[in-house]
């Protein structure tokens, strides 16, 4: 594998001229000093990448990551970060603070950060030059605390000041929310009154969950509006930046096959699928105030149907394509009515309870539900949309499926049934896209038998003689907010009209007390859930096509 060395230099509060460190702390007050600096080595040319061009990576960067202690910095904000830095993703001299309540130094974040980059993929030097730049402010016992960002804004002023003296014209700020949504707004309201970008954008990036019905999400919508705008805030859904969700307005709208047939005259069902193949792990607490149909169904998967479903916008890449794009998925949602209890599937797997975070033994919370919707539009009307999502079953697996009617009088014409055409693309694990196809069964026979034209990403793509890597859709989508391109984020209107269509039906299920399906950890789900999703979408599985993934057969 390639390594890429970003640059050789090692870094104290700002990167700048030996001689200038000096004379930037010493305009701080005692508590705002900085460890005595650390000379900076020769800097190594930087890659040039597509993105180099670009004028913001020509400006100064100060990102900074909100709940820097917190499991989703760790895990997540902090290697994608690293993955942008050493793929010279990143400005040459950006800064990285880290911003959370618990009370800590500089170095003790970095080995907080440490195990989780060293030895993964990069080499061990540029994972040191990256945790170089990555620096700590603490806020009183809060992340409001007014007075703590104000002492990080100084910090960053001092390195912002020296960049303009070295020829930049203006220096932008990204700040990562890695917090839970109860302190959004007093977040929000600090980093407006004391933190922002005096001269460059400030953007935010805002994790889910965003609410668990239309009138919390309301609540956080209008907290973090009244201090920014649309063009301000990202709110992040990381299905959307997963490879083959990218890949989908190239498939649709690319390919002049593919676009004419995805209608009503041709498609049976589409079906979108999520899998895990553990259940709460300690995290019961938090999911059985949420639920898989919050958790997946109304975010994840609702945002991919809408891409894979919607009309083709004026314009698919570039900065202006965002809001075009975000236009049309708003076209299916408000095209989708709310979702009725009759067309609701629900299962919690045995032992659900037995978390002990979880404090409600007798929890009705779904661990797996199949949901049927329609888009009732022109294209789609009569088309069911199939959601299915659920913990502890016998895989991990997320997908899209599309079903085509069979072909016409083929059984007449061949004397045989012939099995329907599908397209799956495959989100995870291993992204690929094949087309269940019918040929001639080999040999003597004239019989049709299903087969599969396909792609396997990695083995086509990012196997190991490749230079190319397949970026993670967080460090993906981190690069879409620096470059400002809005597509891969949702807009406030799109939320509303998703909670609008699933709030009526989940209260009910609270307020009924509907009791879910049990079944067995490890199974493919309760027992009828098959067959109801069948009876709902008139999919029509052929028992006998064997998917071979990589010399594993599976039946799908």
């Amino acid at each position: 594998m390639e390594i890429i060395h970003q640059h050789q230099a090692l870094n104290t509060i700002c990167i700048s001229r030996p001689g200038r460190i000096q004379e930037l702390t010493n305009t701080m007050s005692t508590e705002e000093t900085q460890p005595p600096a650390i000379p900076v080595a020769d800097k190594v040319p930087a890659k040039v990448t597509h993105v180099s061009h670009e004028g913001w990576m020509r400006e100064g960067l100060a990102i900074v990551v909100v709940g820097a202690s917190g499991d989703l910095a760790k895990k997540k904000t902090y290697p994608s970060l690293l993955s942008l830095f050493a793929g010279s993703l990143l400005p040459p001299d950006v800064i990285i603070y880290g911003y959370a309540r618990s009370d800590m130094a500089d170095e003790d974040l970095r080995e907080k950060l440490r195990p989780y980059m060293i030895g993964k993929r990069y080499d061990d030097a540029v994972v040191e030059d990256f945790l170089g730049r990555c620096r700590y402010q603490s806020g009183s016992g809060s992340y409001g605390d007014v007075d703590g960002w104000k002492t990080l804004d100084a910090r960053l002023v001092a390195c912002e000041k020296n960049e303009v003296e070295e020829g930049k014209k203006r220096s932008n700020r990204l700040f990562y929310f890695a917090i839970p949504p109860n302190v959004f707004a007093e977040t929000g309201a600090a980093i407006k009154s004391a933190c922002m970008a005096p001269g460059g954008f400030s953007r935010m990036i805002v994790e889910k969950p965003f609410g668990r019905d239309l009138e919390s999400c309301k609540d956080i919508l209008s907290s973090l509006g009244q201090h920014f705008d649309e063009t301000n805030l990202f709110r992040i859904d990381h299905y959307l930046g997963k490879e083959m969700v990218q890949n989908l307005n190239v498939m649709r709208f690319g390919n002049i096959w593919l676009e004419n047939i995805m209608n009503r005259n041709y498609v049976q069902c589409v079906m979108l699928t999520f899998k895990e193949p553990f259940g709460t792990d300690g995290r019961g607490g938090y999911f059985d105030q949420y639920g898989v149909i919050r958790d997946v169904i109304q975010n994840h998967l609702l945002q991919v149907m809408c891409l894979l479903c919607m009309e083709c916008p004026g314009k698919l890449d570039g900065p202006e394509a965002g809001e075009k794009i975000r236009d049309e998925k708003v076209r299916v949602l408000e095209a989708i009515s709310p979702v009725t209890i009759d067309e609701v599937f629900l299962g919690q797997y045995e032992g659900y309870t037995d978390d002990k975070t979880i404090t409600n033994k007798d929890s009705n919370c779904p661990t797996f539900a199949i949901l049927r919707c329609f888009i009732n539009n022109p294209r789609w009307a009569g088309v069911p949309i199939i959601f299915k999502a659920g913990k502890a079953l016998n895989e991990r697996k997320a997908e899209m499926r599309i079903q085509f009617k069979d072909a016409p009088a083929a059984e007449t014409l061949f004397g045989h049934k012939v099995p329907r055409n599908e397209i799956v693309m495959l989100l995870q694990p291993g992204e690929s896209i094949y087309m269940k196809s019918n040929i001639k069964t080999p040999g003597f026979s004239s019989a049709p038998m299903q087969s599969e034209l396909e792609v396997k990403y990695d083995n086509r793509y990012f196997n190991r003689g490749s230079k190319e890597c397949n970026p993670d859709a967080y460090s993906r989508l981190i690069l879409d907010v620096l470059r400002g391109r809005s597509a891969s984020f949702v807009r406030s209107d799109e939320l509303l009209r998703a909670w609008e269509i699933f709030t009526p039906v989940l209260h009910q299920i609270e307020k009924d007390n509907i009791k879910p399906h049990s079944y067995k950890m490890g199974s493919r789900g309760p027992k009828g859930a098959d067959e109801w999703s069948t009876s709902k979408s008139g999919y029509v599985r052929n028992e006998e096509y064997v998917y071979d993934n990589d010399g594993i057969a599976h039946k799908c």
